[in-house]
């Protein structure tokens, strides 16, 4: 897929790496130059950098907007996704934009506009308050109306099947994608090269039909 980014804090450096390890062709739309920069030297495989406002139609055009599968807009500011996500959808007719909500309230306006709204304060709520487990496998976010899901699993730690792999080697069902490994106090950051070890717990993304595969895939359950 084509994805085009409106942003380029940490959010968004996330995901592009995350995006790019997976094959994906990515564009990132940056107005601050430094973030640009920085952007350009860290990234793998060079993806497109456009210096300048994601709110702007020009900006989006030099982007590739117009032919574009997903625009994701994720900088800290409601507003600015709110009309980037508006004029992709309108002005270039991209079928699906998502963005990052920092306020929860403001959530229902992206969804009532057709554009998917994804709140972290939101998905740790309802991990406190509606947490749902299969196992070893808990589903923290069902995303579009419940046809993809954000699910954590844990590896076992004894006859773990997957342990001491790289993740490029792993079978996983289709539309699967494993973006984040939970390790002791740290955070990683999954790239093909990555290698899990007992214990982990994985965070992925995963069509809903595939939950219970991805869970087999990984700890043989």
């Amino acid at each position: 897929m084509f994805i085009v980014i409106n942003g380029g804090g940490k959010v968004a450096s996330f995901l592009a790496n995350t995006l790019l390890e997976s094959g994906h062709t990515i564009a990132l739309i940056e107005k601050r130059q430094v973030v640009a920069e920085k952007l350009a030297s860290e990234l793998p495989k060079h993806p497109l950098i456009i210096l300048g406002d994601g709110c702007d139609v020009s900006f989006q055009e030099d982007a590739g907007v117009g032919h574009a599968d997903v625009f994701a807009a994720v900088t800290g500011d409601d507003d600015d996704n709110l009309v980037s996500c508006q004029l992709a959808k309108t002005a270039f007719g991209v079928p699906r934009c998502v963005a990052r909500v920092n306020n929860p309230k403001n959530q229902h306006i992206f969804n009532a506009l057709g554009i998917e709204a994804i709140s972290s304060t939101s998905i740790i709520a309802r991990m406190i308050e509606e947490e749902t487990a299969i196992g070893d496998m808990r589903t923290l976010a069902n995303l579009r109306k419940g046809n993809m899901a954000v699910v954590e699993i844990e590896l076992p730690t004894d006859r773990c099947r997957v342990c001491d792999k790289k993740v490029r080697d792993l079978n996983l069902p289709v539309d699967c994608v494993l973006f984040a490994i939970v390790r002791g106090e740290d955070v990683i950051t999954v790239h093909g090269e990555t290698t899990l070890q007992a214990g982990d717990v994985i965070v992925a993304f995963t069509g809903v039909e595939h939950e219970a595969n991805l869970k087999r895939a990984l700890t043989g359950e």
